[in-house]
């Protein structure tokens, strides 16, 4: 008997302005920046309604009809002998040579579709051949625009590898959401088939939307008006980073068009202009206590905390695996039955009581009390309206595997009274599974209904002997608590009545992770293994329609596993289960970086508020070796998004096998303390809390196998505060002011730094502390002549203020840095890496320094004669024109960094005009 087969059950604001509606937003308005916070809420709820209509304009013109579109082949990666790309202009699945195959399946092969005019592209549907096919598309990309040189991703996906053909939607909208997508083609990209090795095969495709001429014409035309708003938007970043103001307030004036919200202009206006650093600290706090960052705050990955629970009291479950947790959240309280302890299976229940953090044993032997016998490998759920725990499936040793014994038996604990019921001697005599472990188990409280899914059915020892067939897997399964009723939802694939055409199937595992969503109505099922084969599907079943739908929407181009030549795969040498040989190779795998490996430790939970799925991953499969000692023995923490379909890796944390304490080991990086790597632990969440519970498990020591843990755990999840921003901003502001001071008055800069600046760092970070330390340094560097200059372009007015920028630029469209590496690089960068240089104030007279003065007095670069007459006494020789560069550059650069923190519809364009041009 063992455990190692257990599996455990497992925004903000962004409003949604489009570029022309920022068009008619006027100029920058006066009004103190609260009424402006507010007045852009009001903004957003009539472009909403604005939006709304044109929508419900479009339905009255009956633009909702689909037509089926013409196409010609107009580009191609390559074909394969007979199989030519003109093939899949006729649909006939019961013809396998009529497809489109290419030559290999080296990347990048493709097919490009040319309409016979620009259309708006609703729907592409995926003929397929008259039975499953090892060369079927299993990921794709399908690219589109109006030039073949510049497309938009439209679609990614995957086919199933069977005979039914597939329609899928494509993107028909612009970036405005409201604007429709003309196309004139479409691009095809085969990612990987259902036979690793095989060739991609497309066998036809059809088309559809609406290419009249009476209604493209207009989508056409509201198309190029967005296209040629966001050019006017780049030309206006792109002169304003330049410093050409007379330019970029002309284009403005003549097109009305807006760079971005009033709200960002004034924000640039007061920090890059006028300098007034508490004007803008204030500024930015308004817009932090308003929510305006709050989506930059969603989009950051939690931080994370595991702390080991040390219990009160000396009662408390030993050591075990395969047992299952269940939480009460409303009492507080965790339920623990059952398990294996390396030496026998355990019928124990326990009690854990948050609030008071103590174990309490409620039955030592539950059998005794009409209970379950000792088992490990079984489910439980707790139902928070009866407050009772359902107990399924149990795994069996061999040994006792008779025709007598192998029942599935079937239990219900009522929490108020602590009794035991047994609901059912075998759920497979009243419609529901046969017995069975490794299964999953979630609970529709609204609907009062339990599904199970998946796990391998036990037969008996005599069977077992007679038989070379493969394992039996078990489909799902949906109970129905108020009337006691078993109902088969979907067969395993290998069924014998999966062939049936009315009978639904599905791919059945063990291993795998199952979740509900209460509001969503969906089951979600991640990973799994069947044999040898890993299984990679993220699946939703919706209970309510029963439809199954596949999320891995994020397929990697170079999966494949290699390339078999012109090998065409007609079908006949290869099983219809071909997935097994992807395990050589598994897209997303172990320490890849789009999402958890489906080996056979992961724990999933849901929160729905967040709409959010958790994956604890640990101990992997390595070769069929279950050792911790492997050098890949990790533990990492996974979260998806149910709102924007992509998964964020939290953390990985690397086994240290030195570690003096069996049971937790030293995160090297941050010197956290974690849980060693395991697997048969169990997992639950509190939704009330946000804190995850693990207890137990199985560490994998090859040494001792007998070995169970009993340590208790509990894993943190926070996201960044909104005083954890401001903190961060108030900072950046403050160092730069800092900056400037210090090149004009060294000793009031000193005083700043010590009371200023101290206030808004955390001095027991180390790295915040160097940064501060390093900030003194400044006080103490010389400003020495640049010995070479630049001259200004020709075509850039006089005045110091609207000089070229152009060595700036680039610093301040540098994407890639963080706030904090903008922080430490602009401690440690010196005057002469960061301004602009200019020409040398002795190839100028004074009177030209005096006419820089001017202009950029008028310019609006606050006290500039006053902080240069102050910068030249305390020594430093740049002139003016240099001077002022420097002090626009780096505000310029910190805007930068500020406006992106909020939310991307009201500030400026993030691409460069610069991007455009390549030389």
């Amino acid at each position: 008997m063992n455990d190692n087969n257990d599996s455990t059950l497992p925004t903000s604001l962004r409003a949604t302005t489009d570029t022309t509606d920022n068009v008619a937003m006027g100029a920058a308005t006066t009004n103190p920046t609260n009424m402006m916070i507010n007045s852009y809420g009001k903004e957003q709820m009539k472009m909403t309604a604005s939006s709304n209509a044109l929508k419900q304009s479009l339905k009255l013109e009956n633009l909702e009809e689909f037509d089926k579109l013409p196409y010609e082949i107009h580009r191609y990666s390559s074909f394969s002998t007979n199989y030519v790309p003109e093939n899949i202009l006729v649909d006939c699945p019961s013809d396998q040579s009529s497809r489109w195959s290419a030559h290999n399946n080296n990347p990048p092969q493709y097919l490009t579709l040319k309409l016979r005019r620009p259309a708006i592209v609703k729907k592409i549907k995926f003929g397929k051949f008259e039975k499953s096919h090892v060369c079927n598309i299993k990921k794709f990309r399908i690219y589109g625009g109006l030039d073949e040189e510049h497309m938009i991703l439209l679609l990614e996906g995957g086919l199933r590898n069977d005979h039914i053909p597939e329609t899928f939607n494509l993107r028909c909208v612009a970036k405005d959401a409201t604007t429709s997508l003309p196309i004139l083609y479409i691009k095809i990209v085969p990612l990987l088939s259902w036979g690793p090795t095989f060739n991609y095969s497309i066998w036809y495709i059809e088309l559809m939307g609406q290419d009249d001429p009476m209604y493209t014409s207009g989508c056409l035309k509201d198309y190029n008006k967005l296209r040629e708003v966001e050019i006017i938007r780049l030309c206006l970043k792109h002169f304003r980073q330049q410093g050409y103001d007379t330019a970029f307030k002309a284009l403005q004036d003549q097109t009305h068009v807006q760079l971005e919200h009033p709200l960002i202009s004034e924000l640039h206006q007061c920090l890059v202009i006028n300098g007034d650093f508490e004007k803008a600290e204030k500024f930015i706090s308004d817009c932090i206590e308003e929510g305006l960052m709050d989506d930059y705050l969603n989009r950051q990955d939690y931080k994370h905390a595991w702390r080991l629970q040390h219990v009160q009291g000396f009662a408390q479950p030993g050591n075990r695996g395969g047992h299952q947790l269940v939480m009460d959240v409303k009492k507080r309280l965790i339920y623990l039955f059952g398990g294996w302890d390396g030496f026998q299976d355990l019928s124990d229940l326990w009690v854990f009581d948050i609030k008071d953090n103590y174990w309490t044993q409620i039955f030592e032997h539950s059998e005794q009390f009409n209970g379950p016998t000792p088992r490990s490998c079984h489910k439980m759920v707790f139902d928070p309206v009866s407050e009772n725990i359902f107990m399924l499936g149990r795994y069996l040793d061999n040994s006792i595997r008779t025709t007598e014994y192998i029942k599935s038996d079937f239990y219900l604990y009522d929490t108020r009274a602590r009794t035991w019921l047994q609901i059912c001697d075998d759920t497979c005599q009243v419609g529901g599974p046969q017995l069975m472990y490794d299964h999953q188990m979630c609970i529709d409280v609204e609907k009062r209904t339990i599904y199970v899914f998946g796990g391998k059915v036990l037969t008996p020892r005599s069977v077992n002997a007679s038989t070379t067939s493969e394992p039996e897997y078990s489909g799902l399964f949906s109970y129905h608590i108020a009337t006691n009723t078993w109902t088969q939802i979907l067969v395993d694939c290998h069924h014998p009545t999966a062939s049936q055409p009315d009978v639904l199937s599905i791919k059945s595992r063990i291993t795998h992770c199952m979740v509900f969503h209460n509001k969503k109505r969906k089951l979600y099922i991640y990973g799994g293994q069947r044999g040898k084969e890993d299984i990679h599907d993220f699946i939703t079943y919706k209970v309510d329609t029963q439809t199954l739908e596949i999320l891995n929407r994020h397929p990697n181009s170079n999966d494949q596993t290699g390339s078999t030549g012109n090998n065409n795969g007609n079908g006949s040498s290869v099983s219809s289960n071909s997935g097994s040989s992807g395990s050589s190779n598994p897209p997303h795998s172990s320490d890849g970086k789009n999402e958890p490996s489906p080996g056979y430790t992961l724990r999933a939970t849901i929160d729905c508020e967040r709409n959010e799925i958790y994956v604890f991953s640990s101990l992997s499969k390595i070769k069929d070796r279950r050792d911790i000692h492997h050098v890949d023995a990790s533990n990492s923490f996974w979260v998806y998004s149910l709102d924007t379909h992509q998964w964020s890796r939290i953390y990985t944390s690397r086994y240290n096998p030195s570690s003096p304490d069996s049971t937790k080991f030293d995160n090297s990086r941050n010197n956290l303390m974690e849980p060693c790597p395991r697997y048969a632990h169990q997992f639950v969440y509190d939704d009330m809390a946000k804190l995850h519970y693990m207890f137990g498990g199985n560490p994998g020591r090859s040494t001792t196998p007998q070995l169970r843990l009993d340590d208790f755990w509990i894993l943190e999840l926070e996201k960044p505060k909104r005083d954890e921003i401001l903190k961060h901003c108030r900072y950046l502001l403050r160092k730069l002011h800092y900056e400037e001071m210090a090149k004009a008055d060294p000793y009031k800069a000193m005083h700043y730094l010590r009371h200023q600046i101290a206030e808004v760092i955390d001095h027991s970070n180390p790295e915040q502390l160097r940064n501060f330390h390093r900030l003194a340094s400044l006080l103490f560097k010389c400003d020495e002549d640049t010995k070479t200059e630049e001259r200004p372009l020709n075509t850039l007015p006089l005045g110091g203020a609207t000089t070229s920028m152009a060595a700036s630029t680039s610093a301040n469209e540098d994407k890639s840095l963080t706030e904090a590496e903008c922080s430490s690089d602009m401690a440690s960068t010196t005057d002469d890496e960061v301004c602009v240089k200019s020409e040398d104030n002795t190839h100028a007279p004074d009177d030209l320094s005096m006419e820089s003065c001017s202009s950029s007095t008028t310019s609006g670069i606050s006290d500039a004669a006053s902080s240069y007459s102050a910068y030249r006494k305390s020594g430093g020789k740049r002139s003016r024109h240099s001077y002022i560069q420097e002090l626009r550059a780096r505000r310029s650069f910190l805007f930068n960094k500020l406006v992106q923190l909020m939310p991307s519809n009201m500030v400026q364009p993030e691409r460069n005009l610069s991007d455009f041009v390549i030389i």
